[in-house]
């Protein structure tokens, strides 16, 4: 079928792609879906752009994609949730439902997940895929299939928000005003904060931060000194959470000095290479520090909070290309432009 393939780093094509007969074959408890919406995500483009992501490897063509909308349209003999022209959005990670981290309800860390777009398992731009009913979930009527197909980025920030335990009034700060920094910020809002303080090196980015809440109140950096504004505007305290959503060095290295006595510090960002912090600074605070892997029993709660407003996530897709001109999106995501949050690909329907 017609796939958006990447040959190898820096090279990618829009052709006929031959798909693993056991994919296409379609189990009691699975459903087939039609693609409608697929967002390209960050790990997406650092495939292109690097031909790997630590110790995932772009060894063969591979199809990219994994933040996905569309509609039902075949069921397995035992699918009951689901049925024919329902419309969707699908949880890209699929564990061994035997593993031990499963069993305990770790999934996401099961060293045997299936992932799409993640070598050597391919994604999901182009037309068709199969998917198991457990981890495609029903969308009410007043979801878009664009909003839907933000639900596996948001899921990332609600996983952040549950991680950090936020309570009602709880100050945050987030640091990187990309996708998950900005779906971070909206998840903690959600949860409790009363007010998120978002830094950011691109002022496009900030103002779109800006505009999704007045609690939002966006930091340039390195322009404006993130840690004295926090603890001037919390009379000397500082923040109860900061979420690291940059993956940078620099950043991860000063996670501490706007963070209040007994705060925590969630690490989202993933990491091209080792970071480092100052424990003494965490020791003296007693701080906490988690750390995510993608996310985890979270897609119901994301789809519920778009149907009700909870959080509208329509401001971070900036722009949207046909399938047809979907290396042309690559390559002008992988030019990272300043006023774009999340770009989408909508398939022919």
């Amino acid at each position: 079928m017609k796939s958006l393939v990447l040959e190898r780093k820096d090279e990618l094509s829009l052709r006929d792609f031959p798909i693993e007969r056991e994919e296409e074959i379609l189990g009691p408890c699975d459903v087939r879906i039609k693609l409608h919406t697929v967002g390209i995500c960050g790990s997406d483009v650092h495939y292109f752009t690097h031909g790997r992501i630590g110790p995932f490897v772009v060894n063969d063509p591979m199809i990219l994609g994994h933040e996905a909308s569309g509609t039902v349209i075949e069921c397995g003999a035992e699918v009951t949730t689901l049925k024919e022209g329902d419309r969707v959005c699908m949880e890209p990670g699929i564990p061994d439902p035997n593993s031990r981290a499963t069993r305990l309800g770790l999934y996401n860390v099961d060293p045997a997940v299936r992932f799409w777009a993640t070598p050597p398992v391919h994604g999901i731009l182009r037309p068709t895929c199969v998917h198991p009913e457990a981890f495609t979930f029903k969308l009410p009527d007043n979801v878009s299939f664009a909003e839907a197909a933000m639900v596996e980025p948001l899921a990332v920030g609600v996983h952040a928000a549950t991680k950090a335990r936020v309570k009602p009034g709880d100050t945050g700060i987030v640091l990187g005003a990309g996708p998950i920094g900005l779906v971070t910020a909206l998840s903690a809002l959600a949860a409790g904060c009363a007010r998120v303080y978002v830094a950011d090196l691109a002022k496009k980015k900030l103002e779109i931060a800006a505009a999704l809440s007045p609690a939002i109140v966006p930091v340039q950096v390195p322009g404006t000194d993130l840690a004295k504004t926090v603890l001037r505007d919390t009379d000397g305290w500082g923040a109860d959470v900061l979420w690291e959503a940059t993956g940078s060095p620099k950043a991860a290295a000063g996670v501490f000095e706007p963070l209040a006595p007994g705060g925590c510090v969630v690490m989202i960002g993933g990491q091209a290479e080792p970071i480092s912090y100052d424990a003494g600074a965490a020791m003296v605070r007693e701080a906490r520090v988690e750390n995510i892997f993608r996310y985890a029993h979270v897609f119901p709660r994301c789809v519920a909070m778009l149907s009700s407003g909870t959080i509208d996530v329509t401001p971070l897709i900036t722009r949207t290309f046909a399938f047809d001109d979907s290396v042309e999106a690559f390559k002008i995501a992988a030019s990272a432009p300043a006023g774009d949050v999340k770009m989408q690909i909508e398939l022919p329907q």
